[in-house]
């Protein structure tokens, strides 16, 4: 599942690919830029924000994408065979010596570079980012107390990067449960550090890790219903939540580690 040490690691590999080479050919597949064609032109860089991807090009123009759920990013050598079907395919970038491609991605489009706040400045500080700042994202998530931490967590304009991989896990090892208020959450602070310190450590990893187990258990809690909470063994609840009833996710925590506290 896409996160923030996901696109983190296409942005680093894209822009390898990319960076300060001219383009061959662009194909984008997507109806209303299906005319763009930015053929000649060189990249200038490629960058991470959250889970946005920037491809900047040339003549002050960017590529701006979204994984979603489902999409991805992959570089090949010219020529080489790809590991996808093509008709899933977004967009098609080449240079003389590599080819780019994104599939369904979840959204794609093209705007001005100027116009880049406006797509993504809404977001809170990147946790893979240089603008990183754990007292703006505490402030951020402070100033709704009564949210449950499981939706604050997730919620991008609080801090951007975290999915629902690590919200799962991070409320786990704060031993919270998802539904506990933020301003109830017993060490914000350390929760917010451990974040950063989660998509630190993974973000050169193709397997995402909690645990410190990379081979036997990498996660403690998230898609464990059928063999229980790493630490206790306790049986996983998989639940649901969301703001509402379009934006429900899957939610797992152990009710031993993680017991919901009644109001004194």
């Amino acid at each position: 599942m896409p996160e923030g040490d996901t696109v983190w690691r296409a942005a680093r590999d894209l822009d390898k690919a990319l960076h300060g080479r001219e383009l061959t050919r662009c194909d984008i597949r997507v109806p209303r830029f299906a005319t763009v064609d930015f053929t000649g032109r060189t990249v200038k860089d490629v960058v991470a924000r959250g889970k946005h991807l920037l491809i900047r090009v040339e003549d002050e123009w960017s590529i701006h994408s979204h994984l979603k759920m489902e999409g991805l990013w992959h570089v090949y050598p010219k020529g080489g065979k790809w590991r996808r079907p093509a008709f899933k395919a977004r967009c098609i970038l080449e240079t003389g010596a590599s080819t780019v491609v994104g599939f369904e991605l979840g959204f794609l489009r093209v705007i001005p570079q100027d116009q880049e706040h406006d797509a993504v400045g809404y977001l809170g500080p990147d946790l893979l980012g240089p603008d990183w700042d754990p007292e703006e994202a505490l402030r951020r998530l402070r100033s709704d107390p009564g949210r449950p931490i499981g939706l604050a967590l997730l919620d991008q304009r609080n801090l951007a990067g975290i999915g629902n991989v690590y919200r799962c896990e991070l409320c786990f090892l704060a031993g919270e449960h998802p539904l506990t208020p933020v301003g109830d959450v017993r060490n914000l602070p350390r929760m917010v550090e451990l974040a950063h310190r989660l998509l630190e450590v993974n973000k050169d990893r193709s397997t995402r890790v909690t645990t410190g187990s990379l081979l036997r258990d990498p996660l403690w809690v998230y898609g464990r219903t059928d063999r229980g909470c790493l630490r206790c063994g306790t049986r996983v609840v998989r639940s649901e939540i969301g703001d509402n009833e379009l934006e429900q996710r899957v939610l797992y925590h152990c009710p031993h580690c993680q017991p919901a506290r009644v109001p004194a």
